[in-house]
């Protein structure tokens, strides 16, 4: 089994993996001030409720956009779990191109992303990954990221808006029964629902009309939100929330063979 952890800068999404099928997966809150062990007792009582012990983990891969995390998680899995772990970023060996002006600025989450898509799907494809913003990462079947578009997130567009405005108040995500909104809530729900859904639409369709092969990409949603907001999209072809996962799984795969 290996554990394959997603940093992003609100949640870390964690999977456990037994051969190619993930067997486990958990979110827990990001959060740059732990030390390694707090981050190993976390781990290890994850594990301990899925009746699955130390030894049974033989590896261990990291995709992180929070630097601060990378390395105290590097080290519980080292200290807690007894295994050395694979950190994914732009130096890392992976059989992927950057085909971008500044390659060793490209997250950690859209490399991972640009593997998985181009070894799972093998077409040319437009990732939208629904977190603390909303990317759209361009990638080619042999593995070619082109680069993409980053958004403000769904839950971040909500907050601020709420934030700085003083009779706005906070209300549950969930898709409205119809557009034009009668109470405050429901008119909060439309704008920021159906807005997010109409943006995805949009952007994926300015990026379809420069998609620079004749080949029509195939839109695949992943990230925390992407169950929630897919159906409201008329863009979206596939959803797989935990995209990222499987491919910091091939990732591991592959650089521990190097």
């Amino acid at each position: 089994m290996i554990v394959a952890f997603d940093v992003g800068n609100t949640e870390t999404t964690i999977g456990l993996f037994d051969g190619t099928a993930l067997a486990g997966h958990w979110r827990v809150m990001t959060d740059a001030a732990q030390t390694p062990d707090e981050l190993g007792l976390v781990l290890s009582g994850l594990l301990r409720a899925r009746h699955v012990e130390r030894g049974l983990v033989h590896g261990a891969a990291i995709g992180s956009v929070v630097p601060p995390v990378t390395a105290p998680l590097a080290e519980a899995c080292d200290t807690w779990l007894g295994v050395r772990a694979v950190v994914v970023d732009a130096k890392a060996p992976l059989p992927i191109t950057l085909d971008v002006e500044e390659p060793l600025t490209v997250g950690a989450d859209r490399i991972i992303n640009t593997l998985a898509a181009s070894r799972l799907y093998a077409c040319d494809t437009i990732v939208v990954d629904f977190g603390t913003a909303t990317t759209y990462d361009c990638i080619t079947a042999d593995g070619v990221f082109l680069g993409g578009v980053i958004a403000p997130g769904l839950r971040t567009s909500a907050d601020t808006l709420v934030r700085r405005t003083s009779k706005l108040p906070a209300t549950e995500l969930v898709p409205p029964e119809r557009v034009i909104g009668r109470r405050t809530e429901d008119c909060l729900r439309a704008g920021i629902m159906l807005g997010a859904a109409d943006a995805v639409d949009g952007l994926v369709g300015r990026i379809k009309g420069e998609w620079p092969t004749p080949r029509v990409p195939t839109v695949i949603a992943t990230g925390g939100l992407a169950e929630l907001v897919s159906p409201l999209c008329g863009s979206i072809d596939r959803v797989e929330p935990y995209l990222t996962l499987h491919g910091l799984r091939l990732a591991h795969e592959l650089l521990s063979a190097v």
